[in-house]
């Protein structure tokens, strides 16, 4: 073989193998990306702190200014705002807000007979990082009973992503039959288990929510 015919084949080689990556590369970027399945829809509910001014930090346990701490047991609950091929939301707004440890919403539309707990914060406002991240700190929320029966322990969520806005409610996977017996849990159906938290440990809990956002 002469030296003409070598450089000649390896060039050939060579230019080959670069057409084969670059149509591995076209066949990734053709196939589309796996949808997660987004979190389901829940109603807003009564209790939305509309006009809220309080504090509304990540630790809804701890008031400014007051050395007790609210009643009930201490829990973290983190996650992260994805949209629906699982990329980070950054920049979204969450809006939080739940019952307390006795079952009671610090809101004026709630007619319950439990006690108000005056340190509890009750709500908090939040907006994701670059990672999507989200993360506070809480106390477990009390069943409570209501016009359409017995609620079971929830947390609610407003999530503002880029294109889609999102109302739900986060239920506790150590709650499954007090979240059967509940109506609104119920009518999620095959969807119910979007709505569901994972224990990560006795007191700290992780929730995924999936925006159905468009985002590039």
């Amino acid at each position: 073989m002469t030296r003409r015919q070598s450089i000649s084949r390896r060039a050939f080689v060579a230019s080959a193998s670069v057409a084969v990556t670059l149509a591995a590369v076209r066949a990734r970027a053709a196939t589309p990306l796996a949808e997660l399945a987004a979190t389901v829809e829940s109603p807003l509910g009564p209790f939305f702190p509309l006009g809220y001014t309080g504090e509304d930090d990540s630790d809804l346990t701890q008031l400014q200014g007051r050395k007790a701490r609210a009643a009930g047991d201490v829990i973290e609950v983190s996650g992260r705002v994805l949209d629906r091929h699982g990329r980070p939301v950054t920049g979204a707004r969450i809006e939080i807000w739940q019952a307390n440890s006795f079952g009671r919403y610090a809101h004026e539309n709630d007619v319950s007979t439990e006690p108000l707990d005056p340190n509890f914060q009750g709500v908090a406002r939040l907006v994701t990082g670059p990672s999507g991240t989200w993360r506070i700190t809480t106390i477990k929320p009390r069943f409570y009973d209501s016009p359409i029966g017995v609620r079971t322990p929830h947390i609610h969520f407003d999530v503002q992503g880029h294109t889609h806005r999102l109302t739900a409610q986060m239920y506790f996977p150590d709650e499954p039959e007090r979240n059967e017996a509940d109506s609104l849990f119920r009518d999620l159906g095959a969807a119910a288990p979007t709505s569901v938290a994972r224990l990560d440990a006795p007191a700290a809990y992780r929730w995924d929510i999936v925006l159905m956002d468009a985002i590039g």
